[in-house]
């Protein structure tokens, strides 16, 4: 093992071997530290002085290195995956000859070369995973190793291999004016020795801290060729910095903390670690806002940043990923030329978090993204790979489930069964942050997902209860939708401390079904009317007041389940908000009246009217407005009363309402039933065909679900706090998931596996560790 690795991995198991996850997770944040990379380290150490050339610049690369050789010979990862062959011997050969050149550790170089002649043969086995420009950069070494003296005891045969397999990669589209290759030789200069004009076309590549590509090996090679000082700056910066040992990429702290954040949310317990994560995402937007060259000279930190940053409610404009819009232009990059699916799957992450009308740019990333995940998928190129299997599951669940209808409890599940906790990435070699211990993330979010669950079966137990003793299921109209609507709280509202939320909203969104099924098909008029009076009396109304036992039940139902809700938020708000509830009842009951009105009458409704009533009796307002009341902040009346607050309840709305009517249109039609589709027909005068409603629809959906978002985004001038706006973005997430191919909320079966997933089956405890870690060759 690498003595740099084990050391510092010891002191740091020693001060967190006694904390729990979330302790030792919190000290993750605090400093990042990356694996060494003995190939770079042994470039750097090749490196002369520019003064004394006879001696090396950093002699402390090369002591390292003779402190670092493993036990079989070899320098790189421990307990490397077999797979990683390539990887291994090119850290070995660098070694090897960063040793010999300064005729230092003839052991070590002796250990190195008989590991080098015993594996030779994984540098030409198809099934070895390539770091990048591996058949470039190992012909190289070789080359060097020849020039030094260095009997590597190989067969011509075997040379031959390794030099036609090295030319054939100059020569793939040679031809080409492609600033990616441009950008991919450079990245891989080291390898090409004498064959590069150094100072025209890699120095072009030169960044503010001096590094090119912020590759310690290639800045190496710059420093060797040209004697670059600002090279020199940077490769002693990191030399002193890590003692001897560099990493594969410095700096690499924006992506590594964003990239923790990003994996905290997806697992589902960031709510642990709101302080770090703010922190962190405070200095992001700093060095965002300073066009830091670490964010957006990497198109895979630069759409990382941009997406969660964005989600926090930073200002974060999407013009900073203009140069990705088209794939020609991503081709363009170091990226693109790699065909990098790790960087395309987070600019199409990025592409869907679109709050302005005119956001071109990210509506372009999406058009080409999508359809490139989407063909690489098809086509089974990511399967083939061992390593690919990780980032092949995340590209499906990309595609299969938009974030605009990703629920987070399924997300975090689905992210925790495929959660690799010895995940390391490949650039030119292997490395990983070694400051995070992936098991206590997993650990963590196992734990929390299995005792929120406990909880949540314990909640629908209780609601079960309560659909009994207000004799709800004694109602042979109404659709007994108790799961569902519990399904929608516990997947969005999750933590213990929403439990005042979900079973508001469970029990609201159970009510409202039964209302909506009442006036639908189980109640005469005179009920209906009936029931909405008796709401407006509200209190001291007996059983004798109802002309009807459904009257009754539905009534009694409403008026002891508001009052029980506005008790208990009271305790939340310090005020009392049952009439605030009472009154979104009543504009739902009225509404529902309307359309009833309309079936009798047979009258048709113009477009605006239909729209202008349907947002409201698509009954989502009794089920988000008092949970409102239970997820933290205080709301006071004129908050209640501002446009913005109406205006995100109308959104939401109109997007459920509008899918609602798409899936629902066949159906209703037979039913003789209108909707905002059959209207858009009927108006259009006969022109309109079904197709072209749909897609108007479509349009309205995509606008509104935006603009909610925007809001929902917003921070300056917002007067309802952002705990609050999350929930009409989580009830917009539910319907879209729900009505996402067909009327998921009716079928009997489409959301029986996610409600098992999120309610009914444990996740099985951290699971034992695989042998081998897996790899990615991108971030």
């Amino acid at each position: 093992m690498d003595t740099g690795i084990k050391m510092s991995t010891r002191a740091t198991t020693i001060v967190l071997c006694c904390k729990g996850p979330k302790d030792r997770i919190r000290e993750m944040f605090t400093k990042v530290e990356l694996s060494f990379s003995s190939y770079d380290t042994a470039w750097v150490g090749m490196v002369p002085n520019l003064k004394y050339p006879l001696i090396p610049a950093f002699p402390q690369c090369i002591y390292w290195l003779m402190e670092t050789q493993l036990h079989d010979g070899s320098w790189g990862f421990p307990h490397r995956h077999p797979l990683m062959g390539k990887d291994t011997l090119i850290s070995t050969l660098a070694c090897v000859i960063a040793l010999r050149k300064w005729d230092a550790g003839k052991e070590h170089v002796e250990k190195g070369l008989l590991f080098i002649g015993s594996n030779f043969s994984s540098a030409t086995d198809e099934k070895q995973h390539s770091p990048i420009g591996f058949d470039i950069i190992f012909a190289g070494l070789i080359e060097y190793a020849q020039d030094l003296g260095i009997n590597l005891h190989l067969s011509q045969r075997a040379l031959d291999s390794i030099f036609q397999k090295r030319n054939l990669e100059l020569k793939r589209e040679s031809g080409s004016n492609c600033e990616g290759r441009n950008a991919y030789l450079g990245y891989v200069a080291e390898g090409r020795g004498d064959l590069q004009e150094w100072e025209e076309i890699i120095m072009k590549y030169q960044r503010n801290n001096g590094s090119l590509f912020n590759s310690p090996s290639t800045t190496a090679a710059a420093l060797w060729h040209l004697k670059d000082i600002n090279c020199f700056h940077y490769l002693s910066t990191i030399v002193f910095k890590f003692c001897g040992g560099v990493p594969a990429t410095y700096p690499s702290d924006i992506y590594t903390r964003l990239r923790m954040v990003d994996n905290l949310e997806r697992l589902g317990i960031d709510r642990y670690f709101r302080d770090e994560i703010k922190s962190v995402l405070d200095n992001t937007y700093r060095c965002w806002s300073e066009t830091d060259e670490e964010i957006f000279l990497d198109t895979t930190t630069c759409a990382l940043a941009f997406r969660i940053l964005r989600m926090h409610g930073y200002d974060v404009l999407s013009d900073a990923l203009n140069r990705y819009s088209e794939e020609e232009l991503f081709l363009d990059t170091l990226g693109g030329y790699q065909n990098d699916m790790s960087t395309v799957l987070e600019l199409y992450r990025a592409s869907q978090i679109t709050i302005f009308p005119d956001e071109t740019i990210l509506d372009k990333i999406h058009s080409w993204t999508s359809r490139f995940l989407r063909r690489e998928l098809s086509s089974g190129s990511m399967k083939s790979d061992l390593f690919n299997k990780r980032i092949t599951q995340e590209v499906d669940d990309a595609l299969s489930f938009p974030y605009y209808a990703n629920l987070e409890r399924l997300e975090n599940r689905r992210h925790v069964e495929h959660y690799d906790v010895d995940h390391i990435r490949i650039l030119k070699t292997a490395f990983r942050p070694f400051h995070i211990d992936d098991r206590d993330f997993l650990e963590l979010a196992v734990e929390d997902f299995n005792s929120c669950q406990s909880i949540h079966r314990k909640e629908l137990k209780q609601l079960e209860r309560w659909v009994e003793e207000n004799k709800l299921d004694k109602l042979q109209f109404a659709r007994q939708k108790l799961t569902y609507c519990y399904f929608s709280a516990a997947a969005t509202l999750f933590a213990p401390e929403q439990s005042d939320a979900r079973i508001s909203w469970a029990k609201n969104s159970v009510l409202s079904t039964v209302v909506d099924d009442f006036f639908d098909i189980g109640g005469s008029k005179e009920e209906l009317q009936n029931l909405i009076k008796l709401v407006e009396k509200w209190d001291g109304i007996t059983a004798t007041d109802c002309c009807s036992e459904q009257v009754e039940i539905v009534y009694f139902a409403l008026h002891n389940s508001i009052n029980e809700i506005g008790e208990k938020a009271f305790a939340w708000q310090g005020h009392c908000v049952v009439p605030h509830i009472i009154e979104i009842w009543l504009t739902l009951l009225k509404a529902m009246m309307r359309e009833a009105d309309w079936t009798i009458d047979k009258s048709v409704p113009t477009l605006d009217e239909y729209m202008t009533n349907g947002y409201v009796s698509f009954a989502l307002g009794p089920i988000v407005l008092p949970a409102l009341y239970f997820v933290g902040p205080v709301l006071p009346e004129e908050v209640v009363k501002d446009p913005e607050y109406h205006n995100l309840y109308k959104l939401m709305s109109t997007v459920g309402r509008l899918l609602n009517d798409i899936q629902g249109f066949k159906r209703e039609s037979k039913e003789g039933k209108l909707n905002a589709v059959s209207l858009h027909m009927i108006h259009g005068n006969a022109v309109v065909t079904e197709e072209e409603a749909v897609k108007e629809m479509t349009s309205v959906i995509g606008r509104s679900r935006r603009e909610l978002l925007r809001l929902v985004l917003q921070t300056n001038d917002s007067v309802v706090p952002r705990a609050c706006k999350d929930l009409f973005w989580k009830m917009s997430k539910v319907v879209n998931l729900f009505y996402m191919s067909n009327d998921g909320f009716t079928s009997q079966q489409k959301m029986v596996n996610s409600v098992k997933a999120v309610i009914h089956e444990p996740l099985n405890g951290l699971q034992e560790t695989v042998k081998h870690p897996s790899l990615s060759s991108s971030k």
